[in-house]
């Protein structure tokens, strides 16, 4: 399916079914960590998402990037409302020699992916190496992904499903069982700690989903829910407990609520970042140092990490459809 843009040339139209078929999460965390470890090297424009405020409680956001290095430009387009499809999401996708545009990309599965792939590479480097149970704070498209990629990028062997209710929880982990084989158990929030040696917070809770004082030593937490500065998953004596690191400084200390209101609170303070994920893959700063550390990682989302994500499937689509054999 192709649409003509403002050129009269075809840009490609490329549907959510596609992103899932193309998106490989192992190619997607390779590309992110080389991205991520050489991302100094080039000049990368990747300002904070804009947000608009909509009517009915509504937010448009726009999260443009460019890197001289890439043959590919873009912005992904997002809105942010309540109903069944609270989330809708594209990606624009341009040549940087033509500045045409080459693909208009269904973007919901590409940004659960994305993000679910960044805390993959976050908890390859946080989390202890035994780390075999897993626990997930939510039941929505968000903790669907991050089970799915870390359960085929590291060798979790249980899941544990923490919902809003219970009922939830026990629909979650019965869908994981029927239709992924996992060993997936339905817990509360306290269960979850204690038997979770990553956790995932997946949810777009505005309040702490558990005591930071129940957090069992040794554990890794990744924080992907909320990107806004009044919402957060997990209260500041959790962060206080750990070894913080973030996806980017900037995005973090703008958008990160969790870390924002911590801040404020003066439950930790700016010095309490140990580092950020460049730091973290280019081995610059060291984030776990004992089997005994809590090690927490916050992300916001960050334009760049679309942008590499975005031209992974735009180039498998159009070898695929070249007649290129794909793995």
């Amino acid at each position: 399916m192709v649409e003509r843009n403002n050129l009269g040339a075809p840009a490609r139209i490329i549907t959510e079914e596609e992103v899932l078929r193309d998106l490989i999460p192992e190619m997607l965390i390779t590309s992110l960590e080389k991205a991520f470890r050489h991302m100094t090297e080039t000049t990368i424009s990747a300002p904070l998402r804009t947000q608009l405020e909509l009517p009915h409680k509504g937010v448009f956001v726009t999260m443009p990037c460019c890197d001289p290095s890439l043959p590919l430009f873009g912005v992904k387009l997002v809105s942010v409302g309540s109903g069944p499809q609270r989330v809708r999401a594209e990606y624009m996708l341009y040549d940087v020699r033509t500045r045409r545009n080459v693909a208009i990309i269904a973007a919901n599965h590409l940004t659960d992916i994305r993000t679910a792939s960044v805390s993959a590479i976050a908890t390859k480097l946080l989390a202890r190496k035994e780390s075999r149970v897993l626990g997930v704070f939510g039941t929505g498209r968000l903790a669907l992904s991050h089970i799915s990629v870390f359960t085929s990028t590291i060798p979790f062997t249980r899941v544990l499903c923490c919902g809003s209710t219970q009922l939830k929880s026990e629909q979650f982990a019965k869908r994981l069982k029927e239709s992924y084989g996992m060993d997936a158990c339905p817990c509360n929030a306290l269960e979850c700690l204690s038997y979770s040696d990553v956790i995932c917070c997946c949810t777009t809770s505005s309040q702490p989903l558990f005591q930071g004082s129940r957090v069992r030593p040794g554990t890794h937490l990744n924080l992907v829910g909320t990107f806004q500065d009044q919402t957060r998953e997990v209260d500041g004596e959790t962060l206080k407990r750990a070894r913080l690191c973030v996806e980017t400084y900037e995005g973090v200390l703008s958008e990160g609520g969790d870390v924002l209101m911590a801040l404020s609170e003066r439950s930790i303070s700016k010095q309490h970042i140990v580092a950020d994920l460049h730091e973290l893959l280019s081995f610059k700063k060291t984030g776990r140092q004992s089997s005994e550390d809590i090690t927490v990682f916050k992300s916001v989302g960050y334009a760049y990490e679309d942008l590499i994500a975005a031209g992974l499937v735009y180039e498998r689509v159009k070898a695929r459809e070249q007649g290129v054999v794909l793995d």
